[in-house]
C-alpha cells in the first residue's frame, strides 16, 4: 500500500501555509513554524493554550535517497530530488493531521483538549505527551496510577 502523498509535487512552504490558514481558520491568534535539527515543528496558540506539533524529517544521507529501488546509486541532483519529495510528503501527512484534528473538534466528535492534550506547551517546554510517556509506561508495568505531571525542569 502507498503511503499517504507519496510522490506529492505541492512544496512543502505550501503546505505549512495551508495548515496555518487552516488553524487561523480555526480561531488560533498565534502561529510559528520552524526546525532543530531535522526535527521541524509548528506552533500556534488556540483557547488559551500553546501548542506544538513535531515532525522528524527524513536524514539526506539516508541510503534510501542514494539508492534507487533497483539498487542503482542515484546522481545528487536524484538523491536531492528524492529527499525533497520524501519531506513533501510529510508536511502533506501533517497538513492531513491538522485538518483531521480540526474538523474532528468542529464536528463534535472530539473536544480542543482530548484533541491536542498531548501536544500542550507545559512551562518547562516539554508537552504533556512527553511528560506523561515514562511514568504512564511505568504505570501500566507496576499496575500503580501515574502521578501525571513531573516537577518543573530545575527542581
Amino acid at each position: 500500500m502507498a503511503r499517504y502523498a507519496e510522490g506529492t509535487t505541492v512544496p512543502v512552504e505550501k503546505t505549512r501555509i495551508e495548515i496555518e490558514e487552516t488553524l487561523r481558520r480555526f480561531r488560533a491568534d498565534a502561529f510559528v513554524s520552524g526546525y532543530e535539527g531535522r526535527t521541524a515543528f509548528i506552533m500556534f496558540r488556540a483557547k488559551g493554550r500553546q501548542i506544538r506539533l513535531t515532525l522528524e524529517m527524513p536524514d539526506p544521507t539516508d541510503k534510501a535517497f542514494k539508492l534507487t529501488e533497483t539498487g542503482h546509486v542515484r546522481t545528487s541532483g536524484s538523491s536531492q530530488d528524492a529527499y525533497e519529495t520524501e519531506c513533501r510528503r510529510r508536511w502533506r501527512a501533517l497538513g492531513l493531521l491538522v485538518k483531521a484534528k480540526v474538523a474532528a473538534i468542529a464536528e463534535g466528535i472530539v473536544t480542543f483538549e482530548e484533541e491536542f492534550l498531548a501536544h500542550v506547551v507545559l512551562p518547562d517546554g516539554l508537552t504533556v505527551g512527553q511528560a506523561i510517556r515514562e511514568p504512564l509506561a511505568l504505570a501500566y508495568e507496576r499496575g500503580e496510577m501515574p502521578k501525571f505531571l513531573p516537577p518543573p525542569k530545575g527542581d
